[in-house]
């Protein structure tokens, strides 16, 4: 495999990683604010956002693997796992590695969730989601091609996507689940008499 199709494919992949994970990002925002219509039950909103998430995995995993053997960044494998260990870019990539270290940490607490109990997910959860601007920086400041009009394009895209879910999470506050109180109603039992004085009297 050439340099330039390992460069191409590392860029593509990143490309596409970062529109997986905007979607990612924008349905756990719907999925928070109980977004649904009757074509589109809430489950499946939730159903869509972890199979995003595996799917960005897997574009992410291509990412990684392309840009480590292109020769042209000589990052080597402790460079992407450890962040700011790289001599190229060290910043921008360490960006990347903290990016994918919060998405991969999501997802394995999302399979023990049982296990570590529901506060504990939900805090990593919520941090997961810093992954998504630090990707996006990742792109701007690693890439040499982060400013043509294709990939600028879908980084402003991007960018605007989430900003947009962002607003609409915070002036579409959920309503809060209100407790089905039971209907007990306390018997009255001067009425009770009544009743049953007169059952008696039309027995006689």
């Amino acid at each position: 495999m050439t340099d330039t199709v390992l460069w191409y494919a590392a860029r593509g992949a990143g490309a596409v990683s970062l529109l997986l994970l905007t979607g990612v990002v924008t349905l756990g925002i719907l999925a928070a604010l109980r977004w649904r219509t009757s074509a589109w039950p809430r489950f499946l909103t939730v159903a869509f956002h972890r199979n995003l998430a595996l799917l960005a995995v897997t574009f992410l995993s291509l990412h990684i693997v392309t840009a480590v053997v292109d020769p042209y960044t000589s990052l080597g494998w402790g460079a992407a796992l450890i962040p700011f260990s790289s001599s190229y870019r060290t910043f921008w990539l360490g960006l990347g590695v903290i990016a994918v270290d919060l998405l991969v940490a999501a997802l394995l607490t999302s399979l023990i969730r049982g296990v570590i109990g529901h506060r504990t997910w939900r805090l990593i959860h919520w941090l997961a989601y810093a992954c998504w601007p630090l990707a996006l920086a990742h792109g701007l400041g690693t890439g040499s091609d982060s400013f043509s009009p294709w990939l600028f394009t879908i980084e402003l895209a991007c960018l605007g996507t989430v900003l947009l879910a962002v607003a609409l999470r915070l002036l579409l506050q959920p309503a809060p689940l209100k407790p089905v109180a039971a209907d007990v109603s306390v018997p009255d039992w001067g009425d009770l008499h009544d009743a049953r004085a007169a059952a008696t009297r039309q027995g006689r």
